[in-house]
């Protein structure tokens, strides 16, 4: 009845959208720039379904079809226009989806930004690009001008507990935790379920090593695996905490369930291994250990326990040393795996080729001390030619000093691994925003995160207990 209805062809291709069915709703609204060739909105709704069906290009040239047809601003000429409120919306859409969708090109990164600020010209108060803008200048890394991009779009809606939310993202890039919490905990005020405020607040305060904050950090974990149950970063994180307070059964408990919902969870599979280890269960360790390495075979730390269970637990010097090997050779340079590899060339009675090992070791790490303390072992036993059956380094640590490290570094190292704890939220008011979280451009999988006062004088407090059993050990052997 009405074919050459651009609205109508329009409206069918909306329907269709909401159904999810975009290869149909394309269809319509196509057919809607046929009829009407200057529909700006009929090209954006174009754009935006070849996005939501993977088509970049296609969309790009929908996108900047509808920029095309706005009035053009002519340089050098001043002029005065009025636009109704909804066209002025549609208008500043072209300019934010266009520059969501290309700022997916690294490459393109200030030409997203340059759109955005168009958009803001043209409306100072549209909060969504200031929104949109302060995620993108986090990805350029520039958080100070993030920051003034978030507090625009507060001054704006300063009840919005998203904006909150990114703002204390921003504060975590600047190095800022503090001004993090405070501003994870006003998102919290706002909305008490806020998900992602209630994690990555409880992640902070674990962090922070202040043990005032514990409870907290649990109370908020807590609430967040009530809100997302299916989530296993949830359970781990709780785990690490009772590991920090020293519950073992009950991070054993957490561990668990956190496998229970993700089985190749890397993090929660190594510390479960290395809470048995740590706690006298070092065989209930081994099954642990060999479902990390079945998902993860390159698993260095995970290497390194197994084949110090292997050797002082199950004397199996040869599946040790297997251990060993591997690690050597994926990092030749490995000052644990490469001492370790030195251990079982004494424990075959192999003393030149231990004494080789061991100098070869001292070279990569000069300055440890008890590397040149077991070579000067070695010596003497191959000059005195009595060998005495006494291990190099304490009973039940295959790597002396440095074995002793294992576990503190690996439970440190591996509690930040799991790609959860930097999410920002881009709150979207209009149907052609993306509805997508992202991340900000952080490394996940960090394996040098910052420790604590507390976790340092842990370590010291290990190093000198370690350094006494070897000089035991050395007092056994000289004699």
């Amino acid at each position: 009845v009405n074919k050459n209805n651009a609205k109508l062809w329009n409206n069918v291709g909306h329907a269709l959208e909401n159904e999810k069915n975009f290869e149909r709703a394309l269809k319509y609204f196509l057919q809607a720039t046929h009829v009407q060739p200057d529909d700006i909105g009929a090209h954006m709704n174009v754009g935006r379904t070849y996005k939501n069906l993977n088509r970049t290009k296609e969309a790009e040239e929908s996108y900047m079809m509808a920029k095309s047809l706005m009035p053009q601003i002519i340089p050098g000429k001043k002029y005065a226009a009025r636009i109704a409120p909804n066209h002025l919306n549609v208008y500043i859409n072209v300019y934010i989806n266009l520059a969501n969708l290309i700022r997916a090109n690294e490459s393109r990164l200030e030409e997203a930004d340059q759109l955005y600020r168009q958009a803001i010209s043209m409306r100072p108060d549209f909060k969504q690009a200031y929104i949109s803008r302060g995620e993108l200048l986090l990805k350029m890394n520039k958080p100070l001008k993030a920051k003034e991009a978030y507090l625009k779009a507060l001054e704006l809606d300063r009840n919005n507990a998203d904006l909150w939310y990114n703002l204390a993202i921003v504060h975590i890039e600047l190095k800022e935790p503090n001004e993090a919490l405070k501003n994870f905990n006003r998102a919290l005020e706002l909305n008490p379920k806020h998900k992602l405020a209630l994690f990555n607040s409880a992640i902070l305060m674990q962090e922070s090593g202040e043990v005032k904050l514990r409870p907290e950090a649990r109370k908020r974990l807590l609430s967040y695996i009530n809100e997302e149950p299916q989530d296993a970063n949830g359970y781990f994180n709780l785990g690490m905490l009772a590991m920090d307070d020293k519950k073992d059964s009950e991070a054993e408990m957490w561990m668990k369930k956190a496998i229970k919902l993700q089985a190749d969870f890397r993090s929660a599979l190594f510390n479960l291994a290395l809470l048995y280890s740590q706690t006298a269960k070092e065989l209930m360790a081994l099954p642990i250990l060999e479902e990390l390495l079945r998902h993860y075979p390159d698993h260095i730390k995970g290497l390194i326990l197994k084949g110090d269970i292997l050797m002082n637990q199950k004397k199996d010097i040869l599946g040790a040393k297997k251990c060993f090997e591997k690690i050597l050779e994926m990092d030749p340079s490995n000052v644990q795996g490469k001492h370790n590899l030195c251990v079982v060339y004494f424990e075959e009675k192999d003393l030149l080729k231990a004494e080789r090992c061991l100098v070869e070791t001292l070279a990569l790490a000069p300055h440890e001390e008890y590397i040149q303390r077991h070579l000067n072992i070695v010596r003497d036993k191959i000059s005195s030619s009595s060998f005495a059956e006494q291990p190099i380094s304490p009973a039940g640590k295959t790597s002396g000093v440095e074995g002793d490290k294992i576990p503190t570094e690996n439970v440190q190292e591996d509690v930040k691994s799991e790609p959860r704890s930097t999410q920002i939220i881009k709150p979207s008011d209009n149907k052609s925003q993306s509805k997508s979280n992202k991340l900000l451009g952080k490394n996940t999988d960090k394996e040098t995160p910052h420790k604590t006062t507390k976790e340092i004088k842990e370590i010291e407090k290990k190093r000198v207990a370690a350094l006494k059993r070897l000089e035991e050990i050395e007092r056994i052997l000289n004699g």
